[in-house]
């Protein structure tokens, strides 16, 4: 016997074109959050940062891959990880779909993470992922992005995330069951697992000069994981009790 509540087809009718108002609301809003996310100022980057990528060391320039925008995963993989966070490679899983879509848009989709190059290839592979992956290991790239902090700044409370000064929701004490999960899953300890943040940002390229445009991080990455707004639709919802997702290669394991 269900306990959800249950109607007819009236009913059903009825309570979804309420639904649907909020919904086209919800819609429009976006649509306006979207346009205001285009208006931000852009920042002019005159710091020359170094990745090392599968074709060699590049310019943040170079990541465009010949085209005027660039929209740029942090992927939580630090140097003393032994596999990438298993959040992130949730939502690393679809970027391949997308990136194929967007590359003809003139829009170049990648990832960053401070891990060296090899592991990230290793782990690439394993995943069977395809879209491009550098390493800003040995540069100052990820902590500029307020995407690494340093043991210092860790230990100091000090480091700037989501906007924020003086730490994040991972670093509180007693260590909060999912956040020690995935560093367990990440092959490391929670405070250095801690040490990378998750998030997103986009540049543009424009007469040979490269602009800052946008960057997002904790819940702001919501709408770019696929997997949830597939269960934001299910019956049940997100219907979580914890840490439930694995990386695709890893359910029927445990």
């Amino acid at each position: 016997m269900t306990t959800h509540m249950t109607g007819t087809r009236k009913d059903w009718l009825a309570a979804r074109l309420e639904l649907l108002k909020a919904e086209k609301e919800l819609t429009r809003r976006s649509d306006e959050l979207a346009r205001r996310r285009q208006d931000l100022p852009w920042v002019r980057i005159d710091k020359k940062y170094r990745f090392e990528t599968d074709e060699g060391s590049a310019s943040l320039a170079e990541l465009f891959r010949g085209r005027s925008q660039l929209l740029l995963y942090h992927f939580m993989f630090g140097p003393d990880y032994t596999a990438g966070c298993a959040t992130c490679s949730t939502i690393a899983d679809g970027f391949d779909g997308f990136a194929v879509h967007l590359g003809n848009h003139d829009v170049t989709l990648a990832a960053v993470s401070l891990a060296p190059l090899v592991k990230l290839q290793a782990y690439k592979r394993r995943m069977g992922w395809t879209f491009p992956w550098a390493s800003s290991l040995g540069g100052d790239f990820n902590f500029d992005f307020n995407v690494s902090v340093t043991k210092e700044q860790q230990r100091a409370g000090a480091a700037e995330y989501n906007y924020e000064r003086g730490g994040h929701a991972m670093d509180v004490t007693p260590v909060p069951e999912p956040v020690a999960q995935n560093a367990a899953m990440a092959g490391t300890d929670v405070a250095t697992y801690t040490r990378e943040r998750p998030g997103m940002s986009a540049f543009v390229l424009e007469d040979g000069a490269v602009y800052h445009t946008y960057s997002t991080y904790a819940r702001g990455l919501d709408g770019l994981w696929g997997m949830y707004q597939w269960l934001d639709r299910a019956p049940k919802g997100r219907n979580e009790t914890g840490v439930w997702w694995r990386r695709h290669d890893e359910y029927g394991k445990r």
